[in-house]
């Protein structure tokens, strides 16, 4: 008898247990699936209790710590969510209630928001491998690989996804950057051609179509394209730079200036790298359209962010003349025809010589002259000379030299001289040397101007 209470008890128990784990599997999912109806409706807070109820009762449940992920995510706490989803992959289990494929496309996202762009690769290389005609994780892939550098391996996946789905534009664009920094311009412009025929929205590829038409001298279809990249806000910076050095490319330094100012106007950052090239950029318009005050305003807001930036240090040294000397501030910063009438000035009463010719060159004027009059030479045959005056800002090399004696010969001169505002290289002084060239630096040519305004 006692034997047949103690199957009855243990039999009670079995059933008591098998009940119990029973009435969990059906209802945990039922709760579960309040969860996701709960967080439809935005109640947060909600879900949350609920979640955190079952999550004390059982720690290792992926399918709770994969809603209160969910649920993190929708509160906008990222890197809490990152934390949930962690622990659901360490735990691995992946059924109906908890998708794989979303769970991986979720933590790829949360690992590259972070900049753990190894995890994210790891990621989506395994959607890839669980849907290997899936485009977009291929696009995923190389967009990946190419921000670590791997061009070589981005650009297969990439063909890969363009493949798969021919219509994919960002999978174009993606391609079409990989093969532009690789040096392969034809296939990127097909690429970026294609990533805005399918993907009319993505401004991004105007900026690079921009740039491939600017490098092959295309300006007027280089200046639409940076036009309409001005509507990614990524990009509207930089593009109105690449303008800005456009319309510099066509010699337009007016317009190119418009387009720097609205630049840095918009820079929200003075030490960005837009911001301190548009500086630069916008300071050689000032300075090619002589108006040297604004110029040396950019390059001192420039040297106070980054004072080591391209050759601005050189440049406020080389202009340092400019604001103790009226004579050098004039002379580089006034009008053409009173420009060649300070040089005729310089000609006649610094150089001694007579003005008989001016001849307009780039960034200058050129005067045939000959030696004043003087009674111990009055019968003598003066010799001609050709005087070339510059106002430029970068030192001169021997291709200088070589211009003047070319323009010297085609004008029967044995005698030459080159006046700049700024300095000549090694090479331009040796060049010069065992020729009949004189050549006067900024430094001679500044007590030229005394000795001329003192014989006036």
């Amino acid at each position: 008898m006692s034997f047949i209470v103690i199957l009855i008890i243990i039999f009670g128990i079995a059933v008591g247990v098998l009940s119990y784990f029973l009435i969990r599997m059906i209802l945990m999912p039922k709760r579960l699936s309040a969860v996701s109806d709960l967080l439809k409706q935005n109640r947060n807070a909600a879900a949350t209790k609920l979640v955190k109820a079952i999550l004390a009762r059982e720690p290792r449940n992926a399918v709770a710590h994969y809603y209160m992920g969910k649920i993190y995510l929708a509160e906008g706490k990222h890197e809490l969510a990152l934390m949930e989803f962690k622990t659901v992959g360490g735990i691995g289990q992946f059924d109906h209630d908890l998708p794989e494929k979303e769970f991986r496309r979720i933590i790829a996202d949360l690992y590259e928001r972070f900049g753990q762009l190894e995890e994210a690769l790891k990621e989506y290389i395994l959607l890839v491998k669980g849907e290997p005609g899936n485009a977009e994780y291929y696009y995923q892939c190389a967009r990946i690989f190419d921000e670590r550098g791997k061009a070589d391996v981005a650009v297969k996946y990439a063909r890969k996804a363009v493949e798969l789905n021919p219509r994919h534009g960002k999978a174009h664009y993606t391609l079409g950057v990989i093969l532009y920094k690789t040096k392969h311009p034809l296939e990127a412009r097909a690429e970026f051609e294609a990533s805005m025929k399918f993907d009319p929205s993505n401004y991004d590829a105007y900026y690079y179509l921009g740039k491939l038409l600017k490098e092959s001298n295309d300006y007027t279809g280089a200046l639409l394209a940076f036009e309409r990249a001005q509507k990614s806000p990524a990009l509207k910076i930089k593009a109105l730079v690449e303008r800005g050095g456009t319309y510099m490319s066509q010699g337009s330094y007016e317009n190119a200036a418009i387009e720097l100012e609205r630049a840095i106007k918009l820079s929200k950052d003075e030490g960005s790298t837009e911001a301190l090239y548009g500086r630069y950029f916008l300071s050689l318009c000032y300075e090619n359209l002589k108006n040297l005050d604004k110029a040396i305003e950019q390059w001192e807001k420039i040297y106070a962010k980054k004072p080591q930036f391209k050759d601005v240090a050189e440049k406020l040294t080389q202009y340092q003349e400019y604001r103790t000397d009226d004579h050098m501030k004039d002379y580089l910063t006034c009008g053409q025809e009173e420009f060649v009438e300070i040089c005729k000035k310089v000609s006649t009463n610094g150089l001694n010589l007579a003005v008989r010719d001016v001849m307009s060159t780039q960034n200058g004027v050129d005067f045939i002259a000959v030696e004043n009059e003087s009674d111990k030479w009055l019968a003598t045959k003066k010799m001609p000379h050709l005087i070339r005056f510059l106002r430029v800002s970068e030192s001169l090399d021997d291709s200088a030299i070589r211009s003047l004696l070319d323009s010297m010969k085609k004008l029967g001169i044995i005698r030459g001289v080159i006046v700049t505002s700024s300095s000549f290289s090694r090479t331009a002084v040796e060049f010069a040397e065992n020729r009949s060239v004189e050549l006067y630096h900024k430094e001679q040519l500044q007590e030229l101007f005394k000795k001329a305004n003192a014989a006036s």
